[in-house]
Order: structure tokens, then sequence, then C-alpha cells
């Protein structure tokens, strides 16, 4: 049995399996090594891919390689496109997928990359050479040696599942056993470690379920794919279906508080904000009459439904009783109890933005060991990681995305300089660039750089060759095509508009707030079949030209912050013309440059000037380097 690889994968969930196929597919000899086989890429909590932002972050790691897209597209039977009614900037394709289909999917494209191994056992420590990484050691005592390792453990590390203030059960998902050797060795070496939580919502036979009292939703978007480079075949769409809660729900919720093992005192880890449990909505919001409850498949070939919008860790009997005052779910059967899980994480200001560890050589730490919540984040850092560990052992340069060049840039970012007081969800207002990081515009913008970096296979690298052309010749087309006004006035007679008397460029009809890139392609007889997201990407950069050209120059300042590099020996504690708060904050997070020292909280721009100062005097006295940038 082959024990030696370039790069090692501990875990394999959605962070796990993007880090190690990043790896193999720049070539390095890669092993990804995760208790149970059968589960990788395993949809834990609702089988549901992307929503406001996330969508966009899927659509990113797609562009760079990924695996989420496909196996999205392979397994989707539901699918929304979010915030549509607004601009183009928030849009957050969202897919309901076949839970069965979603793992098999990931495990067929696993299956295709030669640089691959996968192996069945739970690692139990870290192999060390002083203080750099030189392996993993598993449970059965095998060694497994390599110059990079990536964590991606999920809520394995001292997991614990809790159902009421019963006591908590060791498991690292429902069914699994917890990872307590890693966790230790983890903390063994130093490294601060904290505790989080997340929930799960009871999932309900379909067959037991009354809908004629629940909103049907319909999927949409039959043309729209989350994968840009492969085109899988989809499976059957299903409806999903709304409904709410109300008072009677809110007062068995009130009445059982105290069985809660949130509200109880058997849980002390911080819950994520912005996914909170049913007994979190009561309580931090007494005054809302009514909070939704969405009802969603688990598969084409399950009656399972899984009833989105009712986390908790209330006992099973309250469950069932607060399940029959939820309109069409009166006699609604579980299938299974939801729970909460409280687990180990490592604040993540203890990592580069290559996310290596700072203090273990070798070391990288991805997906909900940094706080994260969320399959589209985990998977966004396991590619990072992935990338960089296949990066630092083949001697090539670091692959870090930018702000201004993808929402995984900010969440990276947002990571290491803010950190995590609470489990971390992207959303668009975390990212100021977010009309240049748009989901359909994902593939121009991070195509080429996941080509520079070798994250591409040759299939996917012809593929992109493709969409760039096809993105330039409809640009062109636009910006040099002239159409008479008996093509264009059916169209806009048909809108509402004004009709035109002569002839008008493309690129300027387009700017016209009613008339479409579609429309206007098909009256001018543009070349060749375009695909529809094509034409959406040039209408939106036609029609948002002014908006963008003012991103893409705040853009352009923050780079200009980042050439000013921060040595990572920087002695910030001796910067005396700082504040006290900012040289605390410095030498906690140590910045790579002045931007990202300028998003740390607490340091001010008066801190940034002398920090510059500071900077250049320190570099001159130890003679290393210019005093300018």
């Amino acid at each position: 049995m082959e024990t030696e690889y370039r790069v090692i994968v501990v875990g394999g969930g959605h962070a796990g399996v993007e880090a190690a196929a990043a790896a193999a597919r720049m070539g390095v000899r890669t092993l990804l090594i995760t208790p149970d086989l059968s589960r990788v890429g395993q949809m834990s909590c609702n089988p549901a891919i992307g929503g406001v932002a996330k969508g966009v972050v899927a659509r990113e790691v797609d562009a760079l390689g990924g695996v989420m897209g496909r196996a999205t597209d392979a397994s989707r039977i539901h699918f929304k496109m979010l915030n549509e009614s607004k601009g183009p900037a928030v849009w957050g394709p969202r897919a309901q997928c076949d839970r069965g289909l979603y793992p098999r999917a990931v495990s067929r494209i696993l299956q295709e990359l030669s640089a691959l191994d996968l192996f069945q056992e739970m690692v139990a420590g870290l192999w060390m050479e002083g203080e750099r990484v030189r392996g993993v050691i598993t449970r059965g005592g095998l060694r497994f040696r390599a110059e990079a390792v990536v964590v991606t453990a999920g809520t394995f590390l001292r997991g614990k599942i809790h159902i009421g203030g019963e006591g908590a059960v060791d498991a690292g998902r429902a069914g699994e056993a917890p990872s307590l050797e890693l966790a230790e060795a983890l903390e063994a070496r130093g490294l601060e470690v904290a505790r989080f939580k997340t929930g799960t919502p009871p999932r309900v036979d379909g067959r037991t379920v009354d809908f004629s009292k629940v909103r049907v939703q319909e999927s949409g978007g039959g043309a729209y794919r989350f994968a840009g480079y492969v085109r899988e075949e989809m499976p059957p769409q299903r409806q999903c279906w709304m409904t709410w809660t109300g008072g009677e729900l809110k007062e068995v919720v009130r009445r059982n508080l105290q069985r809660s093992a949130l509200y109880g005192g058997e849980i002390a880890g911080q819950g994520p904000r912005y996914c909170p449990s049913i007994e979190d909505k009561i309580v931090k919001f007494p005054d809302t009459p009514r909070h939704q409850v969405f009802l969603e498949p688990e598969g084409l070939e399950t009656s399972e439904i899984y009833v989105n919008g009712l986390s908790t860790s209330l006992p099973g009997d309250v469950q069932a009783e607060f399940l029959r005052t939820v309109p069409g779910l009166e006699r609604a059967r579980i299938t299974k109890l939801g729970y909460a899980i409280e687990y180990d994480y490592f604040p993540p200001h203890q990592l580069r933005h290559t996310l290596e560890v700072r203090e273990v050589e070798g070391l990288f730490f991805a997906g909900q060991i940094n706080g994260t919540t969320g399959y589209e984040e985990a998977a966004g850092q396991g590619l990072v990681a992935g990338a960089n560990a296949a990066a630092k052992v083949s001697g090539a340069g670091a692959f870090v995305l930018g702000r201004d060049q993808a929402y995984i840039g900010v969440l990276v970012d947002d990571l290491v300089t803010r950190g995590v007081d609470e489990p971390y969800r992207l959303f668009t207002s975390r990212a100021e660039f977010r009309l240049l990081l748009r989901q359909d515009n994902a593939l121009e913008r991070l195509g080429p750089l996941a080509r520079e970096a070798a994250l591409l296979t040759p299939e996917q690298d012809v593929a992109l060759e493709r969409r760039l052309g096809q993105r330039a010749m409809v640009a062109t087309w636009f910006r040099e095509t002239s159409l008479p006004p008996d093509r264009v006035n059916p169209l806009l007679n048909e809108a509402g508009g004004t009709p035109v008397r002569e002839s008008a460029r493309a690129e300027e009809l387009l700017r016209r707030p009613e008339l479409g890139a579609r429309g206007l392609a098909d009256a001018g007889g543009i070349p060749g079949p375009v695909p529809d997201e094509v034409l959406h990407a040039v209408e939106v950069e036609v029609k948002y030209a002014g908006y963008v050209r003012r991103e893409a120059e705040r853009a352009g300042k923050l780079r200009e912050q980042a050439r000013f590099r921060i040595p990572d020996e920087a002695p910030f504690e001796r910067f005396v013309t700082l504040s006290r708060e900012a040289r605390e904050k410095l030498a906690r997070v140590r910045p790579g440059d002045l931007g990202q020292a300028g998003r740390i909280p607490g340091v001010s721009p008066a801190d940034l000037q002398n920090l510059v100062l500071e900077v250049r005097r320190w570099r001159g006295s130890r003679e290393i380097g210019p005093k300018t940038e």
C-alpha cells in the first residue's frame, strides 16, 4: 500500500473534496483520507447549494475547476434565482439537490483525477518533524507521509450532538463517531481553540403532509447551470412548498424552552446568527407574528422532506408537538429528529491568506474548522487550501484571491483579518465590489486565473477558451453592429418604448432599459448559437457600465494599498507611534500588506499612516530591503 504523497487532505466533506481535487488537478500526488468513503460529499444538513452570495461562490468554485458546480447540476431537482427582482449584483442562484445523487456525482468526478487516491480511516494525529508537518497518523497506527496536510474536519472535532437537555452524545454527524485524538493533537501544538454550534431541523414523511394548506413553489431556470465547463445531465424537477409558524408554535417553544439543549445550559458554543434555531427566533424576535417554513424534498426516490426553518435542539416530543401547529404539518410523521451539534474550531486569525497555519509549516485548515458555516464557504476555502498546499510542495507561487476578484477572496480575507465570533456566513453586503463579482461573470473573472495556476484539466481549458471567445465575439458584435429601425421598432413597440427613426448601434440600444440583449441579438442576426448566460453578462456590463467602471477604480486603489508589503516578522509591538489597540490587533493578525491592515477593526487611518513610516524605518534599520515601495 502506498504511504507517501505530496499532499494529504483529512476529511471528505465539501472542503475536503475541493482541496483534494484542486491539488490533484495541479498534478500533485494527493491522498484524501476520511472515516467513511461512502459519505464523501455528504450533504449533512439541507441538500441545497447556493443562495444569496453563496450561489456566486458555487459558480466561482466551478470557474476555478472545482467539483461543486458539476455535482449540483447532476443532482438538481429544484431551482430558483433569488433576488431576481433586484439588481444583478445580488442575484443568487439556488438549487435543491437530491441527497443521494449529489455525493454519487462527487465520487464519480473525483474518480476522473488520476493523481488522487482515497483511503478510509480516521486520522488521529499529525506526523511532525519539529515545527513542520510531515504527514498524518491514523487511529489504526498507519503513517502516511506528505509535504503538506490540509485538515477539513467539519463538525467532527470533539463533536457532540444535542437533542433536548438529556445530555450530549459524542458524534461528528448523526451516526458517525467524532474525532477526539486529532482535536487534542492540534490543540497540543499550542493553537487557540474555541467552540461553535450549528443545528438541523426535523425531517418528515411527505406522504403525511397536507399540501392543500401550503404554497407551491415551482422550479424555474430550466436552462441555468452552475457548471460552465462540463455539461451534466440534469434529473427531473420537483416542487417545493412554503408554510408559516404562528402563535401556537411560539407558545409550545416558550413553554418548553428550558428543555432545549441551547437554553437549558447543555450547549456553550455560539450558534449562527443568520441560520438560527426556532428557539432563537422565538426568544430574539418575540414580536414577530410568524416565521417562514420551507418544505424541501430530500430526493427523487424518497418521500422524506426537509423542514427548512425549524432547526432545533428541543426534545423529540416537543418537536412533534410544535410541528402539529404548522399549517400542512398537523399530521406529519417525523422521520428524523432535529438536533444541534457542538464542535471545536480554530479561530482563523492564526492563518495566512493561503490558509496555512502560521505556526505549523505545511499545515492548512479549510471549512468549519475555521469557524464558517455552509457548504459553499467550505468548498471555497477547500479549493484555496488545496491549491496552496499543492503550490507549496511544487514551488509555485501562492494562490490568493483579492476582495475585488472573488467572493472567495472576501471570505478568506474576512476570516484571516477580522476573525469570527459566530459561525461566519457570506452575504452580498460583505463584498464592497459586488457589482464586479456577479454570478454571471464568474468564468470570465476566474477562469484565466485558474488556467494560470494550473487548476484546470485540459478539457476545462478548452471549454474556457470557447467561452472567452464567445464573450469577446458578443461584446464586439454589440459594439460594431448597427440595427435599422425596422429591426428594432417591433421590440420597442412590444416593450412600450419610443420607436427609433434611424439606425443605431446595438450597444447604444442595449443601454435602453426596455431592451434586452437576447431580443437585439435575435433581431440583428448575431452569428451562431450564443448562450443566454453570455448575452446576460454582456448586457449587465453595458447597462451598468458607469457603476462597473467606478467599482473597478475603487478596486484599483485597494490594489495600490496591497503593494505596500509588511514583513511577517515586523515588530508591531515596538511601533510606538501607533495606538495600543492597533499594535495589539496588528500583532495578532499580522497583516501582509497595508490594505489588509486597514481592514482590521480598531486600526485607524492615522495608525495606517504611522504604520508606513514605522515599517520603512524598521526596514532601514535592519537593512533588509528598500525604504520605499
